[in-house]
């Protein structure tokens, strides 16, 4: 009934659908010169051959995606990969770091109309969805076309399970239509079976997998020199509200340490002016990388607020709070800090990696707090005491490093439908 309803609903909203894209268009939360492709035109011709279709959500998931690109175009010589997915920041991070005979495609938002069009010109031989992103029409119509799927990294948080069990009959017709599912843990494969997936397993987390993040070294070495000595830490992919939390702690910190430096990445850039703005009018010294500055001596405040430079900064400061876990949203991946050796620290809402996190804080990688206050206090602890820092983020590189074989686990459960593409697929039709 839901999904009926569902249906019916993206088919025939058609018009306040498109006017809510204009929308974003205009604030930029869609790509303007390639905002057709989010109506199902494609941007580019099909390539000859096999083509395989990865559909990841956003930034985390599309990067999540990277190394197993490179394994499956190694795989098969003759093969292309598509990613989609659905944000500007995403698309221009893929930008940069697909391989030759991969590319990127905005996914189309999930009209019927729109969806059909977007199958049917690209014809994909297979469907590999990551994480937890089920579209119904665009599982319907690729199903429908005989497109082979499989979850890759999947997940089910506590809240989606709850919901999703609400709808039983839905989402085992969703499920229904992949022919394997894997979890990104024991608990995520549990949870497919339970909700009805045909074939559900788990061999790790693909996140694992995940190469460090890149440096532009250059721009590390400048950064160094005009931080000099002085105390840091990283206050890395923050969501609003946390940069004023951030900010209050910063000031409980400056009267231990007068010279800390606190550095905040929004997770995104396009709020960097607000938040600096928020943290001025609370008595701040704030400066801005977006707009040329750095941090000089009287800086309180590095607000970078810049795309793909993660990796810049986690190299930059050995301690590290993870955004998106104070205010209760499920936090954001610790792995990419624990892979440079970063020690870290969580807030209490870590939802969204809850194994990774637990293993990381049972291997002695991780600290979690309960509030802003606890943050301060333990931030403060460790910026007087670089021995514990180091030992920290050396438990965190053991434990990402440990369990980053997942990838030919993953490629050997592919292996029968990768071996199969071509045979019966739509690019030998």
């Amino acid at each position: 009934m839901m999904l009926t309803v569902y249906r019916w609903a993206t088919r025939f909203m058609g018009p306040a659908i498109y006017w809510h894209l204009i929308r974003r268009r205009a604030r930029g939360k869609e790509d303007a010169a390639r905002f057709k492709e989010r109506l199902g035109h494609p941007g580019r011709a099909r390539p000859e051959g096999p083509l395989v279709w990865i559909h990841a959500a956003s930034v985390g998931e599309s990067l999540s995606v990277l190394p197993l690109i490179s394994a499956l175009l190694e795989a098969k010589p003759d093969l292309s990969v598509m990613v989609t997915t659905g944000t500007v920041t995403s698309a221009r991070l893929l930008g940069d770091r697909l391989p030759d005979r991969a590319f990127h495609h905005y996914v189309p938002v999930d009209r019927p109309r729109w969806v059909a069009r977007f199958i049917e010109h690209w014809r994909p031989d297979l469907a590999l969805w990551a994480e937890s992103e089920f579209w119904p029409n665009l599982v319907d119509q690729a199903e429908r076309r005989g497109v082979p799927m499989v979850l890759i990294n999947g997940r089910i948080s506590d809240r989606s399970f709850e919901r999703w069990q609400r709808f039983p009959r839905s989402i085992a017709q969703l499920l229904g239509g992949f022919s394997l599912c894997l979890g990104q843990s024991e608990l995520d494969a549990e949870r497919l079976r339970v909700l009805g997936a045909k074939e559900a397993h788990c061999d790790g987390n693909l996140k694992y997998a995940s190469p460090p993040l890149p440096v532009d070294q250059a721009a590390l070495d400048d950064l160094r020199r005009s931080v000099a000595d002085r105390p840091l830490w990283l206050a890395a992919s923050t969501h609003p509200g946390e940069e004023a939390a951030v900010g209050r702690c910063h000031q409980a910190l400056a009267n231990q340490y007068p010279e800390v430096l606190t550095v905040v990445v929004p997770r995104h850039p396009e709020r960097g002016a607000d938040a600096a703005n928020d943290l001025t009018a609370n008595g701040l010294r704030v400066a801005r990388r977006s707009l040329g500055e750095k941090p000089g001596p009287e800086t309180q405040i590095y607000m970078a607020d810049t795309m793909g430079e993660l990796g810049l900064f986690f190299r930059l400061c050995p301690l590290v709070f993870i955004g998106k876990s104070l205010i209760g949203r499920g936090g954001q991946n610790p792995l990419e800090p624990a892979r440079l050796g970063c020690a870290i620290v969580v807030g209490p809402h870590m939802g969204n990696f809850v194994t990774v996190t637990e293993d990381l804080i049972a291997t002695g990688g991780c600290l979690s707090v309960d509030d802003e206050v606890m943050l301060a206090e333990t931030i403060g602890r460790l910026l007087g005491d670089s021995n514990r820092v180091a030992e920290i983020g050396e438990a965190a590189r053991r434990e990402a490093q440990g369990k980053a074989s997942v990838l030919p686990d993953i490629m050997h459960r592919l292996t029968p439908v990768l071996e199969a593409l071509g045979e019966n697929g739509h690019a030998a039709s």
